[in-house]
């Protein structure tokens, strides 16, 4: 078969795919709904994940992904909606023919206003067509769009945290280059945006502007990946019809992201999402609630609200900003090389790139960053002080974090509140701060 688009012959198998278009639209939609459905719920557990454990990158990529298969979701239902209608109303066409408004017997109002508004029943399958045949086209072209968003926001943090705020370039490209290519992605963000809502009306017609303007359309067209995707696109803008059925998509989405933001209010005051006090428990506080997939613990869990042993199980887990709380506190155990962030797996050499060599080093720097998280957090069993001495570890649910075992030996039977009290070191100063407060209730066994 030639694939050169200008041979008759390629021309005419487009054409007659053009015609047949429908099958592969109908096949191809309903698998992907199928998978798109089977997903969803997985990539929301990973974002939850993501979120719950300060991932910024990978909370971005879930983010990213849902919001795709959101608006796949949404437009391929759609999309097998209308198609399915569209068939219908060929049968019915088969059985019925055209519409016959006078063997209706309506009167001369309705009946003109009825004929001038359908015309015939075959302009009606016409238009079920054309939503259908550019619904599914532009149901891809929206996760490009997507994607453009999160390439330009990568391209703003990498900016920021490969230029604008390392400590290793030197002071002036930080500042005056890292400045201006802030403010050149600033600007063409604007421009873009601009250039996107107007459809090229304002920057691509003028030709004084437009010689301005180009230079940045080609850096951005990279950044986005619209090269990728541009023929999609300047096909819509040449069809009426197809950037009509864009731009009326626009406020749909934001409609059905306001209706999915609306949830009924039964209390004034109460609440079932607050932190845990001496008047209300939240769930995240509880291991033996946390029972789905989606379910994550907080920032202090014990093993249920009724304790009936004599010792008290507590686990804390690991948060990135603990690094940041850990150095303040004791300034010796900042590196001088941050190893958070992106990494491979991949590894030339064991060393840690800042004068620590011997697993022996690793090990003792190890202990000691552990023996000043204790130093740091200590607990409270209603006003008695209770000594906890944290390990390393993870849970059930394959969270790491640490945990400790507090003796209740000498605690009367009833409601206690379970206080985590921080010191924090400001200026030289060492500060306690009451973090976290969890209600549970005693009884032996």
């Amino acid at each position: 078969m030639s694939n050169d688009y200008k041979s008759p012959a390629f021309k005419k198998l487009l054409d007659s795919l053009q015609q047949q278009s429908w099958e592969l639209e109908l096949i191809i939609s309903g698998f992907a709904i199928f998978g798109l459905f089977t997903a969803y719920e997985p990539l929301e557990i990973k974002l939850y994940n993501a979120e719950n454990n300060d991932q910024i990158y990978q909370f971005v990529v879930y983010v990213v992904a849902l919001a795709a298969c959101s608006i796949l979701l949404f437009n391929l239902l759609l999309h097998v909606v209308l198609r399915g209608l569209w068939i219908g109303a060929l049968g019915l066409r088969y059985i019925s023919g055209d519409i016959d408004f006078e063997a209706l017997k309506y009167s001369p109002k309705f009946r003109n206003y009825l004929e001038k508004r359908i015309v015939s029943f075959d302009r009606y399958i016409a238009s079920l067509e054309n939503y259908c045949s550019i619904l599914f086209a532009v149901s891809f072209l929206l996760i490009f769009y997507v994607l453009a968003l999160t390439m330009v926001i990568i391209s703003m943090v990498l900016l920021g945290t490969l230029i604008v705020d390392n400590e290793q370039l030197p002071h002036w490209i930080s500042k005056y280059i890292g400045a201006v290519l802030a403010i050149f992605l600033l600007l063409g963000m604007v421009l873009t945006f601009i250039d996107f809502a107007t459809q090229g009306y304002l920057l691509k017609r003028k030709q004084w502007i437009s010689k301005i303007y180009f230079p940045i359309y080609w850096v951005f067209s990279f950044i986005t990946l619209s090269f990728l995707y541009r023929p999609l696109v300047y096909n819509f803008l040449d069809n009426k019809f197809g950037k009509r059925l864009v731009l009326a998509l626009v406020p749909i989405y934001v409609a059905i992201l306001f209706l999915t933001s609306i949830e009924y209010r039964n209390s004034n005051y109460l609440e079932k999402d607050k932190n845990s006090n001496s008047r209300f428990a939240n769930k995240e506080n509880y291991m033996d609630m946390l029972t789905s997939e989606a379910d994550f613990p907080g920032d202090l869990v014990i093993p249920s609200k009724i304790i009936t042993t004599n010792y008290l199980q507590v686990f804390m887990p690991f948060r990135e900003e603990l690094d940041d709380r850990i150095f303040a506190f004791d300034e010796t155990l900042k590196p001088e090389n941050d190893r958070r962030g992106l990494s491979s797996d991949i590894q030339f050499s064991s060393n840690w790139d800042d004068k620590i060599k011997s697993i022996k080093q690793k090990d003792s720097i190890r202990k000691k960053y552990v023996e000043t998280f204790n130093t740091m957090y200590l607990f409270q069993i209603d006003s008695t002080t209770k000594d906890g001495e944290f390990i390393l570890t993870t849970n059930k649910k394959d969270v790491f974090g640490f945990e400790t075992v507090l003796k209740l030996d000498s605690l009367s039977e009833g409601k206690h509140l379970l206080k985590l009290r921080k010191l924090r070191k400001k200026k030289e100063k060492i500060d306690t701060l009451s973090t976290m407060v969890i209600p549970f209730w005693y009884f032996k066994n």
